[in-house]
């Protein structure tokens, strides 16, 4: 049995004719099927809002918009808090000194005392005062690099002083100019062995000391440009000129003299007179 159902304005699919075949069991010809068709009612009445929903997921981030004009310039804010302190300065140059302040008023009367040891007393001290201060004041003129040296020896009018900077003769010569001394010239057995200890003492094998050729082969002078008289500790075959350019000397820690090459380094003994220092 085919039909087709019509509503106004709808027109049945053939779905749901086919439901209404599936409804329909098979009649036979005389019989008829009943149809019960379901008809959309009017349009009822708008319902109660609903409740929020939740909300939606963050959108996308937009562009950037355009640089604003600058604000007003704010008030001044409130003073902050003190910084910590900077490092000490550098040391400012000593300044000039003041005036001399009037003198002080006279003081209480000594009591009388037998002062003659004391006397003798402060005047051995002020001998004490002189000789320091004049070997101070050597030592300010003489040793202007302390760390160099290894002390001093003295005899009655000498005094000499072991230098540890390695030069060359005419160089160990200036420097020793330049103290107020002159290259040790060992004129005598005395000063010769005084030298001998002072490099034994120091822990050295060797130094340069004031006697050299250099004007003319063979004639040993010292460096004060004084001949060499009687006295010399020359080693057994020294001078010897070793290859024609030994014309300076050095002393070995026994004492004896050898005749070296001049442009060498060691280290070397400056003397200086007493009365001059």
């Amino acid at each position: 049995m085919k039909r087709h159902l019509a509503f106004p304005g709808t027109l049945i699919s053939l779905a749901f004719l086919s439901l209404l075949r599936s409804g329909c069991p098979q009649q036979t010809a005389e019989e008829a099927c009943s149809v019960q068709i379901l008809v959309p009612g009017l349009k009822g009445d708008a319902g109660e809002k609903g409740e929020k929903g939740a909300p939606g997921r963050p959108g996308r981030v937009g562009p950037t918009g355009e640089k604003g004009d600058m604000g007003d310039k704010g008030q001044k804010g409130s003073v902050g808090r003190h910084g910590k302190i900077g490092p000490i300065g550098s040391k400012g140059e000593k300044g000039d000194s003041g005036d001399i302040g009037p003198p002080g008023p006279n003081g209480e009367p000594g009591i009388p005392c037998e002062c003659s040891q004391l006397r003798k007393a402060i005047g051995e001290m002020d001998n004490q005062v002189t000789q320091l201060t004049t070997e101070l004041k050597f030592i300010k003129n003489a040793l202007p690099s302390p760390a160099a040296v290894a002390g001093v020896r003295e005899t009655d009018n000498k005094i000499y002083l072991l230098v540890k900077e390695e030069k060359k003769y005419v160089d160990a010569q200036l420097a020793c100019h330049r103290r107020g001394g002159m290259l040790s010239m060992p004129k005598d057995e005395t000063s010769n062995s005084l030298i001998a200890s002072y490099i034994t003492q120091a822990g050295l094998t060797r130094v340069f000391i004031g006697i050299n050729d250099l004007e003319k082969e063979g004639s040993f002078v010292y460096s004060d440009r004084s001949p060499m008289q009687t006295f010399n500790k020359w080693r057994n075959g020294e001078p010897n000129d070793a290859y024609d350019e030994e014309d300076c000397v050095e002393m070995v820690a026994s004492g004896g003299w050898n005749d070296v090459a001049c442009h060498i380094t060691m280290y070397f003994i400056c003397e200086f007179d007493k009365e001059n220092v």
